[in-house]
Formats: C-alpha cells, sequence, structure tokens
C-alpha cells in the first residue's frame, strides 16, 4: 500500500495551496445510487487525506444538506489539514427534488451561508462557490455579497462554478476569484474556448468536477439505462443513455491503447490527461474526482504521476468533438449556451 504523497499547488493567485487532486464527495451520500457502505465512505475521507488530498468539494444541494452533514465529522477532526469547498445556488424543491431553480441573490446568498456552516460544524468556509449562474442576477451583485461573507470571516475565498470567461472576468473587478469549477474532461472541452483562457489570464486555478465522465471514462458501465439503479442521476443525462452511449462507448478504444502502454487504467489515463492540461493551458488545475472507495482514490492519486508523451495527448485530443448527446438533458445548468 503505498504511503507517496500527491503534489501541491496553488489554487490560482490567491486561492489556497492544496494537493493538485481533490476528492469530490457528491457520490458518497448523493447522486449516484444507494450508499451501502457509509464507513467504507468514511474510510475512504481519511486514506485520500493520508495520499496528500486536501481539497474536500460539497454543496448544499447534495441531498438537500445532507452530503455537507455526512462529511462534517470528517472535517472538523482534521479542520487545520483540509480545504473545505461548498456551494450555494440550486434551489431544490422540498416537495419534488427533481425540481431545481437557481438563486443569486443577496438575500439567499446569506440564507445559504448560514444554513452550510450550521450543517457542517464549522466558523468558516474555505472556498465557496456560487454553483450555477443566474443571468438575471448581475454577476457584480452576486459576488459583491459573497465578498460580505470574506469580510465577516464567513468565508476564505471565493469561487464561482460553470461561468462564462466575460463573467469571471466581471467578477473578478469586484473581488478576487481562486477558482473556476465546471467540467472539463476528455468528453468535455468546451470551457477551453473561453472561461480558461480567461482563469489563467487573472490567475484564477481551475478545479474541473466530472473529469471521468461521471465514471462513463473509466469503463465502468456503458448504458446507464441498463446498467444502472432508476436512482442514478446518469440515467437522466443523454450521454450515456441509447444510442448516444453506444457511440460514445467506441470512443474509448484510444484511451484503452494509451492505457495499455503504460500499464495503467483507463481512468489513470483520464486523469492524467487532465492534469496535463495545467501544462497545456499555463494554470493550476485541480480535478475532483469523486469515489466512495478507498481503492478508488488510491488508483486516482496513482494517476497525477503518469506522464502523457505528445503523441498520446495528439491521440486522445479528438475524442471529445466525436461525444454524442449533451452534457445535461438541461443545458440552462451549464456556461455553453452563454459563450
Amino acid at each position: 500500500m503505498t504511503t507517496e504523497k500527491i503534489e501541491t499547488v496553488r489554487l490560482g493567485a490567491t486561492g489556497p495551496r492544496v494537493g493538485i487532486q481533490g476528492l469530490g464527495c457528491m457520490g458518497m451520500s448523493f447522486a449516484y445510487g444507494p450508499t451501502e457502505d457509509g464507513g467504507e465512505a468514511r474510510a475512504t475521507l481519511e486514506r485520500a487525506l493520508e495520499l496528500g488530498v486536501t481539497l474536500f468539494d460539497t454543496a448544499d444541494m447534495y441531498g438537500m444538506g445532507h452530503n455537507e452533514e455526512f462529511i462534517a465529522p470528517f472535517i472538523r477532526a482534521h479542520r487545520d489539514e483540509v480545504v473545505l469547498a461548498t456551494k450555494f445556488a440550486l434551489a431544490v424543491d422540498p416537495d419534488d427534488p427533481t425540481k431545481r431553480s437557481i438563486r443569486n441573490d443577496r438575500p439567499y446568498i446569506r440564507q445559504a451561508v448560514e444554513a452550510s456552516l450550521r450543517r457542517l460544524g464549522v466558523d468558516e468556509i474555505d472556498l465557496y462557490y456560487m454553483h450555477r449562474r443566474d443571468p438575471a442576477v448581475p454577476i457584480e451583485d452576486t459576488v459583491g455579497a459573497m465578498a460580505e461573507l470574506v469580510a465577516e470571516g464567513k468565508v476564505k475565498h471565493l469561487g464561482l462554478s460553470e461561468v462564462t470567461g466575460a463573467e469571471l472576468r466581471a467578477a473578478q473587478g469586484v473581488h478576487p476569484i481562486a477558482a473556476v469549477q465546471s467540467e472539463w474532461s476528455l468528453f468535455s472541452r468546451d470551457v477551453e474556448n473561453g472561461v480558461v483562457p480567461a482563469a489563467r489570464e487573472l490567475g484564477v486555478g481551475f478545479v474541473p468536477y466530472s473529469p471521468l465522465g461521471r465514471g462513463f471514462l473509466t469503463g465502468s458501465f456503458v448504458n446507464a439505462d441498463v446498467e444502472l439503479g432508476a436512482d442514478d442521476f446518469r440515467r437522466q443525462q443523454p450521454r450515456f443513455t441509447g444510442d448516444n452511449a453506444k457511440a460514445n462507448a467506441a470512443l474509448l478504444e484510444p484511451v484503452r491503447e494509451v492505457a495499455a502502454a503504460h500499464g495503467a487504467s483507463l481512468g489513470q489515463i483520464a486523469l492524467a490527461w487532465i492534469h496535463q492540461q495545467a501544462r497545456v493551458h499555463g494554470l493550476p488545475v485541480v480535478p475532483i474526482p469523486g469515489t466512495r472507495k478507498r481503492s478508488r482514490v488510491e488508483e486516482n492519486a496513482a494517476a497525477t504521476r503518469v506522464v502523457l508523451g505528445e503523441a498520446e495527448l495528439a491521440l486522445l485530443a479528438p475524442v471529445a468533438g466525436k461525444v454524442a448527446g449533451d452534457r445535461y438533458a438541461d443545458m440552462r445548468f451549464t456556461s455553453a449556451g452563454r459563450e
């Protein structure tokens, strides 16, 4: 069992220093089917920290607060060692959790941060993200309200999720932004058009979510309709069902070719690719793959030491352009339509 820790990087010019790979905690209690073994998930949090993973990512809407409550004991036990990231903006209808609205207004932000602090049992959130963007509310107003939380000592650093390059520039004019979190992987590269160049220019770190394509890039499933449970969120995503899933499964062949050459897993190659985008694009990149299992977090951490050659990067480059289906059934929840 390895004890080698991953390297660290500063998350943007103004952000915290973190391990070069974080841990997405959402799936430990939300979205990806039932969590039968909470003990294994908790052990995974501990193992991740042992391996040098220090950025732990959650959100208030993951299980309507339950995910924050789930990781809270771990966060409090290691408060000086971890960087806690959580988010606001997706308001869930308690009577129908499938119905979500986007709230970026000052009263909601204040309500949300107090609720997250209470569930997490901490006095301050290290990195507080606007989870999604409501174009009806000026970004300057939203970030202004978030900046008040920094001044009050409730939040250390600010982040934005699924924003455009123009929105990031406008936000940075109000208060320093430490990180942008958006989907970025071998299957999803639209962020490279606008927000990645803006982040590089402004000294903002990038935190790719779903760097493993929600598990599809690992080869762990082919068709969500057939292989995943009825309560698995991926059954609602167009890329993973029907003819789209069949077409996208074929796109894994070059990933398999590169993996075989390195004696690595498909997931390790997908993570190695996203890590190398830090060099390609000239900015800090800290992906947050999620898992409930210690074996997976060990595998993912080892991927930080896999280096792909230029020919391998060129072989993988065309994959994203061939992907069938949108990331979400409702693309309002992404920045893609606003770039």
